[in-house]
């Protein structure tokens, strides 16, 4: 394994990590509806959006989180290992965070930096 591959792989195996906290302890919303609901209402802090989601939902949701100011960080992985990274047994393109818990998530993300001011 090169090294920028066991550097990418870490970096996955971290987010899922923090991820699996925010599911413990945290509050989130799961899938497009939900999530443009809470960027309108302004409660979402980070948006993860995977890689395999459709270009006009994930250009619609990044258009609403820039009006929010809400932080944008894009999985690597598929729909798919979304869903597992998050604990459900179905995939899962788009979610949001509304409250972190305990995990230091938000603090972490680039281009959440802004929002953990």
């Amino acid at each position: 394994m090169s090294a920028a591959l066991k550097k990418q792989k870490k970096a996955q195996e971290n987010i899922n990590s923090r991820l699996s906290l925010v599911m413990r302890s945290g509050k989130y919303t799961l899938g497009t509806s939900a999530v443009l609901k809470t960027l309108r209402s302004g409660k979402a802090k980070l948006i993860i959006i995977s890689a395999n989601t459709p270009p006009q939902k994930k250009s619609e949701i990044e258009y609403y989180a820039m009006l929010a100011k809400t932080g944008v960080h894009h999985y690597t992985g598929t729909n798919n290992d979304l869903g597992t990274a998050c604990g459900k047994m179905f995939g899962v393109s788009v979610m949001s965070i509304t409250d972190p818990g305990d995990s230091d998530i938000i603090k972490n993300m680039p281009g959440a930096a802004t929002e953990a001011q």
